[in-house]
């Protein structure tokens, strides 16, 4: 549909007075994460999760963020991308793993089956304690 739109729209005539009408939302800053936010963020994730492309588990995560130091790295980490407007190519690297449904008679479709996608671990978090920020 989007590509449909775009493609009926390209040759027409934009009338760019109307932008000039939108009035400018007030900037307003970022408040920096805190450790507590990643502690309770990591402590809801579950143990049994499947491997990351990175290799990294939760229950891993999870022993690496009881020092303070690495969990300090990790908050510094998340703070940088969030001042920098940069999500780190690292991120977003992710493996997709093709699962077939149960109590199919045929698997000559892709209707039978499940598709997953694994991201990498810090990553995964940095955009929990995000999405729990907003």
């Amino acid at each position: 549909m989007l590509y449909q739109t775009f493609n009926s729209a390209q040759s027409q005539q934009v009338n760019k007075s109307l932008l000039e009408k939108l009035s400018s939302k007030q900037y307003s800053s970022w408040n920096s994460f805190s450790r507590k936010e990643f502690t309770i963020a990591i402590d809801k994730c579950n143990n049994l999760s499947a491997p990351r492309p990175d290799g990294i588990s939760w229950k891993y995560l999870k022993l690496v963020v009881r020092n303070d130091k690495y969990l300090d790295n990790i908050v510094n980490i998340a703070n940088a991308c969030i001042n920098l407007g940069h999500w780190p190519l690292h991120f977003k690297v992710s493996l997709s793993i093709i699962i077939p449904k149960s109590n199919k008679v045929a698997y000559d479709s892709p209707k039978s089956f499940h598709s997953i996608v694994l991201l990498n671990m810090l990553g995964k978090l940095i955009e929990k304690v995000i999405s729990k920020h907003l």
